[in-house]
């Protein structure tokens, strides 16, 4: 159900690297998520580091919410840096696995394994 892997690079490294590779592989971002910052500023006491990069290709996007509009509750793709007991971490939850809890059509389910193909990618290229 999650891709999450380990990278040598700072947390401020792989959101940079991270973010180049979403624009590379055809996807944009659409925001990001500092939650670390917006939990800290809230006064709550949190020491990890976490972003999340809320990611899209309009194309794909379009073709899942043809087919069903109710997974724009799904959408966009996020894909999250973040730090663990002092390990940067990239990772997302599996977009094909995730569809599939949702809708067991067979063209979505295509789209998903697309998306989910490229995502990991972007991670991969990222770590």
């Amino acid at each position: 159900m999650y891709y999450v892997v380990d990278t040598e690079k700072s947390f401020e490294q792989a959101s940079t690297d991270l973010e180049i590779e979403v624009k590379n592989l055809g996807y944009g971002v659409l925001h990001i998520h500092d939650l670390g910052k917006t939990l800290r500023s809230k006064g709550v006491s949190f020491e990890e580091d976490c972003r999340v990069f809320e990611v899209c290709n309009p194309e794909q996007a379009a073709k899942v919410l043809s087919i069903d509009m109710r997974l724009n509750m799904a959408l966009p793709c996020r894909i999250s840096v973040f730090t663990e007991r002092g390990s940067t971490k990239i990772g997302l939850i599996k977009p094909a696995q995730m569809l599939s809890a949702l809708s067991n059509d067979p063209a979505l389910i295509e789209i998903a394994n697309d998306v989910e193909d490229k995502t990991i990618q972007m991670i991969d290229n990222s770590k």
